[in-house]
């Protein structure tokens, strides 16, 4: 049942709007941009639809179809605290949003995803589809950057999750047929397009059956871990240094990493090492997609992956066991797992005509090794395309 079905069937009227935000994978530029990093990224043509409506009375009621439980909560006294439940980042988003734009309008919608959940930045996605329908019932025109603060703040301060603004940035910014490349320590972008002579090229979406919650994951570790390795790093080289929170590894010089590495505990080293080296990945990443050079883009991309699980140290079982059958596939340009790694996903870049080869090879290899996941692993083929759209 679609939303726009849905919303009919629960609310007896047709929605006034339907909008649509799309999921984001990133290729090059993992785990970098909570440290002011270089990205890059593609919103794919799957993602969050959203049917919605007026309420009057300032209440906001919604219903997603992947969850059974309906969250409602007024605009003017939303929760302060989180309820552990699948709404609330957008509990969040309304707390944020109404800091910077008093609201009265309430809403009722139908949310909902069409790929399962984990590694395709989903809850970001959710958000600005809501933020876009809430905004626009108040009257309220975002820009994107303020689209992408408020998303952050409501990920950062309401769920808790220590993320940087990736999967917002893609899922604002991003156009098809074009690699985003950002840097997250002022916020520049520039869309590069694909180029005329590369190979054809499709996005593969490869989910491994098994589902996370990114805040209860190790995420905000690492994070952690990361800082921690730049406030020690600053301080065994003389750089001046102030608070911990406002400490990251794109204020310490690579050769200061280089000298001062081996003082630091072996998981912060691992940390300050994936970040560095994937940097550089982004810049070499870069020149070979404005030189058309989709292997040598694809060859950076498993690597990414290799640092994410070694150095990064993530990577649940499931997904090192889809990257290491995505390595060993033909027409796979290059892949990583997507997301935090922590169950979810891997995204692969692939040569089109090798779509049913590759669906029935990783397919087999994979529940060969995980039986117990059959009928929950899928494989998805995507496009690249435009970020939202705001009103």
């Amino acid at each position: 049942m679609t939303v726009l079905e849905a919303f009919e069937s629960t609310y007896k009227k047709a929605p006034q709007h339907i909008a649509f935000t799309p999921y984001r994978i990133c290729p090059i530029g993992a785990h970098v941009d909570h440290q002011l990093g270089k990205i890059t990224g593609f919103a794919i043509d799957k993602g969050i639809h959203i049917a919605y409506g007026p309420k009057h009375n300032g209440v906001i009621e919604i219903l997603s179809q992947q969850f059974s439980k309906r969250a409602q909560w007024h605009v003017l006294s939303t929760p302060a605290v989180k309820e552990n439940d699948w709404a609330d980042p957008l509990r969040g988003a309304t707390i944020a949003l109404n800091k910077r734009y008093p609201l009265r309008e309430g809403l009722c919608a139908i949310i909902s995803g069409e790929l399962p959940i984990g590694g395709l930045s989903s809850s970001a996605a959710v958000v600005i589809t809501f933020l876009s329908a809430l905004s626009y019932m108040n009257g309220i025109k975002l820009s994107a950057e303020e689209m992408i603060s408020i998303a952050k703040e409501a990920e950062n301060k309401y769920v808790g999750v220590a993320c940087g603004k990736l999967d917002q940035s893609c899922e604002v910014y991003c156009r098809k047929d074009n690699l985003l490349y950002m840097d997250l320590q002022d916020d520049t972008y520039e869309l590069i397009s694909t180029h005329p002579n590369m190979k054809p090229y499709k996005i593969a979406i490869l989910f491994s059956g098994v589902e996370r919650t990114l805040a209860g994951s190790a995420f905000n570790m690492r994070v952690d871990e990361c800082r921690s390795a730049a406030y020690a790093l600053k301080a065994f080289s003389g750089m001046n240094y102030g608070k911990f929170e406002e400490t990251n590894l794109r204020e310490v010089p690579y050769e200061v990493y280089e000298n001062y590495k081996d003082n630091l505990p072996e998981n912060w080293k691992k940390r300050a090492e994936h970040w560095y080296t994937e940097m550089d990945r982004v810049e070499k990443g870069v020149t070979a997609w404005r030189n058309g050079n989709i292997e040598e883009f694809g060859r950076l991309s498993f690597e990414s992956g290799w640092s994410s699980i070694y150095n990064w140290e993530t990577g649940s079982p499931e997904l090192k066991t889809l990257y290491e059958i995505m390595k060993k596939t033909d027409g796979i340009y290059g892949g990583r797992f997507s997301g935090a790694g922590f169950k979810g996903c891997c995204m692969a870049i692939i040569d089109p005509k090798y779509e049913d080869i590759i669906k029935e090879k990783v397919t087999k290899e994979y529940l060969k090794a995980f039986p117990q996941l059959e009928g929950k692993f899928s494989v998805h083929f995507c496009n690249s395309a435009d970020g939202v759209k705001l009103s």
